[in-house]
């Protein structure tokens, strides 16, 4: 089909008559109609998107050809152009199929259809030569595809054609060049190969138009998976412009105007603060010395020094899926967790932890980067946290671990992949990389098979001459609930149900730490279980906080055994775990380091949900909610000022994290 597009195609380059297209595409032409002409757009656009990313690879070889990435930049690039030409060109096609079922002597339809595809399919395919003309410039500058930086740049038209006008001079005239000459040959391309009608019986038009469709709808998608491709999907490097490329430009900014969409302020709902005064409330409710913040660039970080002194441990964080305190026997709930129970006998307990949000993302938030939970989406998810984030895995590269994230499913779920990638984590092993799977549901391998996985990690990495950091999430205790047949006692006598899915993952848990306790890694390796949230939040509270309740054990070697009731959010757990591993450093986290003494009128609980916020302390909660005053209950009758204090202190909590994102200074 690309050679008889090309010859047509070079009939309009040389100037001749439409009448010396080549028999086979006017026959094309007349079978298809109007489709006709959309499909050598398509194919046109299609190459154009292919041959910019090959001149990218080949001016960036130094990137892309030292991992041998090229071709994987090359064939994910294709799997996002198909989806962005299907969305573009959908609209088109299916005027046209609808079109065909008209007389097609009718003039006005005629000349709206005309005009209506010629000016979509130029203005499509001009826009995407658009960005991908401007790229160039763009990478050079910021080492990006255009993103969000191109559309916020929007905002300030008279500052930027000023700076593009005084600096960019050759770009700008290059790109008026480009777009001038695209804009021709396209123009003649349409009249070239533009045909208002079709000859096929009806028959074949109604099957034809339902092929069509479902054609573009599924490259639309990009994937029989579970969700639409994404730029998640498509990242396998840990450099950030080689997963860039795989992208055209066009998307790259749709996707991140559609992130920004996202991005809505805390102090959007509860009425804005003062950034130095938000900080000042929250550094003072911290446990750390005022006079430790010392970088003014990046006001939360602070030297942390770690409590224990001896060589580096391993760090391990087993994150649990939907395990509130309500499955948990230890802790009041059912008695569906008998492994987990035992652990908390031998390891240090934390029996009143309360998780951020309710989602696996916003866990994964607080556990790995120790950042306070705003009304937006997870930072996991969000555009400007994709580099250049803080997260822990980041903190040990740079002290020379291995840093690695072990997951059962397809990691680029919830953005994961890319998150981690862009942050830190320089190895992923998921679903495709596992050796051997005995057990496969809607969610990818079971339990036992993801701590198989990580048994065999830990044991290589352990003869490495390098300590390592392993975060593993599990996914068995998830809806639909599926899980292999005669492993456990079942609690309910339907056998996928809720209950009877967390008493499997606690069996899978339990056989993992009967290997990992006779493992080579054992001695050397703090573990902290924790769950990502509770299974499903209800209740009549505006925040309700029972089922925010969820278990968190750290055991390993040296460890003591201890029952711990301080009130703790998921935000302390991994300064923590940095302590009690020998990693002292910079950085910016704000939760408690649990291994020092923290004043009874510092602990804290900080919860999201929704758009409401709650802030717990022993004796008190502030409620926020969005256009209202905040509410205040407890055990303890405060003052006026009293409360007016704790209001304050809720507020800067809640909208400290949103500033500190738009700021791009929590690194």
């Amino acid at each position: 089909m690309a050679t008889l597009i090309n010859e047509g195609s070079a009939n309009v380059i040389n100037n001749r008559s439409t009448h010396s297209i080549s028999i086979p595409v006017k026959k094309i032409n007349q079978l298809l109609g109007p489709v006709g002409v959309i499909l050598h757009f398509y194919v046109y656009a299609l190459i154009l998107l292919s041959t910019v990313r090959l001149a990218l690879i080949v001016w960036q070889a130094e990137r892309t050809l030292a991992e041998d990435s090229w071709p994987q930049i090359l064939l994910n690039g294709l799997r996002i152009d198909i989806s962005v030409l299907s969305y573009l060109f959908i609209i088109p096609v299916l005027v046209s199929c609808i079109a065909w079922f008209f007389n097609s002597n009718n003039k006005t339809l005629s000349t709206f259809l005309h005009t209506f595809i010629k000016i979509w399919l130029i203005t499509a395919v001009t826009t995407l030569v658009f960005f991908e003309a401007i790229t160039p410039t763009f990478i050079l500058e910021y080492d990006l595809r255009p993103n969000r930086l191109f559309i916020e740049y929007l905002i300030y038209p008279q500052e930027v054609c000023a700076m593009l006008f005084t600096g960019y001079k050759v770009e700008i005239i290059s790109c008026l060049f480009i777009l001038a000459l695209a804009i021709n040959f396209l123009t003649k391309l349409f009249n070239a190969q533009w045909q208002s009608s079709t000859n096929l019986p009806k028959k074949y038009k109604a099957a034809l138009a339902i092929v069509l469709i479902l054609m573009c709808a599924l490259g639309a998608r990009g994937t029989l998976q579970h969700r639409p491709i994404n730029p998640a999907m498509m990242a396998f490097s840990t450099d950030h412009l080689v997963n860039e490329l795989t992208l055209n430009s066009l998307y790259s900014t749709l996707f991140a105007l559609k992130q920004m969409q996202l991005e809505m302020s805390s102090a959007d709902f509860y009425g804005d603060m003062p950034f130095d005064e938000a900080l000042a409330q929250v550094q003072q409710a911290s446990n750390v010395a005022p006079e430790q913040y010392l970088n003014k660039e990046l006001p939360t970080q602070a030297f942390h020094q770690a409590s224990y002194k001896g060589k580096p441990k391993n760090i391990v964080i087993l994150l649990q899926e939907s395990l509130g305190a309500r499955y948990v026997g230890a802790l009041g709930g059912l008695p569906l967790s008998p492994s987990l129970d035992k652990l908390m006998t031998e390891g240090w307990n934390l029996t009143n932890l309360y998780a951020t949000g309710t989602r696996s993302v916003r866990g994964i938030e607080a556990i790995t980067t120790g950042f306070l939970p705003t009304t937006s989406r997870s930072v996991v998810k969000l555009g400007k946290s994709q580099n250049n984030f803080f997260t822990i895995a980041d903190f040990l590269q740079k002290q020379n671990y291995h840093t690695q994230f072990i997951y059962g499913g397809e990691s680029h779920f919830d953005n994961m992949k890319s998150f981690f990638l862009g942050n830190g984590f320089t190895d992923i092993v998921d679903h495709p990389k596992f050796n051997k799977i005995e057990f496969e549901g809607s969610w990818g391998a079971s339990d036992e098979d993801l701590y198989n996985q990580a048994h065999q990690e830990f044991t290589q990495l352990a003869h490495n001459d390098q300590p390592f950091f392993s975060l593993v999430f599990s996914s068995s205790n998830h809806t639909p609930y599926e899980f292999p047949d005669g492993k456990v006692a079942l609690y309910d006598k339907d056998k996928n149900t809720r209950n009877n899915a967390a008493k499997y993952a606690d069996y899978a848990l339990g056989t993992f730490f009967e290997k990992a306790k006779k493992s080579d890694y054992w001695e050397n390796t703090i573990f902290l279980v924790v769950a990502d949230h509770d299974s499903r939040v209800a209740g009549a509270e505006l925040v309700p906080i029972e089922n925010f309740h969820i278990p968190a054990v750290i055991i390993g070697e040296g460890i003591e055994a201890k029952k711990d009731t301080r009130l703790t959010s998921q935000i302390d757990l991994a300064p923590t775990l940095l302590s009690l591993a020998g990693i002292s450093g910079n950085h910016p986290m704000l939760g408690h380091d649990l291994t020092q003494e923290i004043p009874d009128n510092k602990l804290r609980a900080l919860m999201q949900y929704d758009k409401n916020f709650a802030y717990m302390t022993n004796n008190n909660k502030v409620f926020l909610q969005p256009d209202k005053e905040a509410l205040v209950t407890g055990k303890n009758t405060l003052s006026e000022n009293e409360k007016k204090d704790l209001i304050t202190r809720a507020k800067a909590h809640a909208i400290l994290g949103s500033k500190l994102y738009q700021n791009q200074v929590y690194k």
